[in-house]
């Protein structure tokens, strides 16, 4: 029987690139890691790395070896959770992962609100890009992220994860107070051909969103600046040096000197999906945040809906 300890060693090797970056993860020495990596060969009977002066790498079974210990340990994880929690979420870990706009907004009511629910169980959040942290649920590292699929641009997609449509976020016109159009409630896209533009940089996974709609529309978007930050771009926009395609939840906490505008004949939209490792919701922890991340979806959502009829 393989120990499990060592196929946590070979897997950090594995993620990390070099004995050295696995010894920091898991706080040994890097000579300790080498002697787990070379027990485990022993025990196995193949070589599973090879050494070079300088840097290591996985050989074939070295890599077939990593991939079964990237699921045992996720399901090892799995299994002890469920156990801690069966007793009725009385205790217990949820690591939770998100983009900033749905981290202002949504996750943040439903932290509050599991919180209040379940105070003994821990939670821990990061926030960064969906491309960054979502393949950290194959691994382990995070339980559930929350991920987005805008039109026009293909999704990210997360091997052995499954997922739950939380809400559809409507994508409206950043404008300046002064601007030519900002007091219509709705603007067709054809009016637009010629303006400035403000866009996502091209590290981004919605790069091309801007392009993409504009040219949908029968007109090519000239993009003169360049942000991931909506809130940089709203302050860009406050400017009126350009306008910017903006999601209604990052219009909750906008800029005071812009104006959200509904988009006409079909106003573009981003998916906001929940992500966690495939059966996660055997976990009552990440169930019961899920069930609260569609709640709080759907009210906004219906939220969105009632502004709209009354603009209209």
């Amino acid at each position: 029987m393989l120990d499990i300890r060592r196929m946590r060693v070979l897997r950090e090797v594995a993620n990390r690139g070099s004995m050295s970056a696995a010894a920091d993860a898991l706080n040994y020495t890097p000579s300790a890691i080498s002697q787990q990596v070379a027990t485990l060969e022993r025990e196995i009977g193949v070589a599973l790395v090879e050494r070079g002066p300088r840097s290591i790498t996985l050989t074939d079974a070295g890599r077939a070896l990593a991939e079964h210990a990237e699921i045992i340990l996720a399901r090892l994880e799995i299994a002890e959770m469920e156990v801690r929690e069966i007793a009725g979420l009385r205790g217990g870990r949820l690591r939770l992962a998100t983009f900033r706009t749905a981290g202002e907004t949504i996750v943040a009511r439903a932290i509050t609100a599991f919180h209040a629910r379940h105070p003994d169980v821990e939670l821990r959040l990061v926030e960064g890009e969906p491309e960054d942290y979502l393949p950290l649920i194959k691994s382990g590292e995070v339980d559930l992220g929350l991920g987005f699929e805008y039109d026009h641009i293909p999704r990210l997609q997360v091997e052995s994860s499954e997922e739950r449509l939380l809400m559809e976020d409507v994508i409206g016109l950043a404008l300046p107070l002064r601007h030519r159009l900002a007091e219509r409630e709705t603007i067709e896209l054809a009016d637009l051909a010629g303006e400035s533009w403000i866009g996502s940089t091209p590290r981004s996974s919605v790069h091309g969103f801007t392009e993409a709609i504009c040219r949908d529309a029968g007109f090519e978007a000239e993009v003169k600046f360049e942000t991931d930050d909506y809130h940089v771009a709203e302050a860009l926009v406050a400017t009126g040096v350009g306008i910017a395609f903006l999601p209604r939840l990052a219009a909750v906490t906008a800029h005071p000197e812009i104006v959200f505008r509904h988009v006409t004949p079909a106003p573009p939209a981003r998916r906001v999906f929940a992500v966690y490792r495939a059966g996660g919701l055997r976990s009552p922890t990440t169930s019961a945040m899920v069930e609260l991340l569609e709640q709080i979806g759907r009210e906004t959502e219906l939220t969105e809906l009632a502004d709209r009829a009354v603009t209209r």
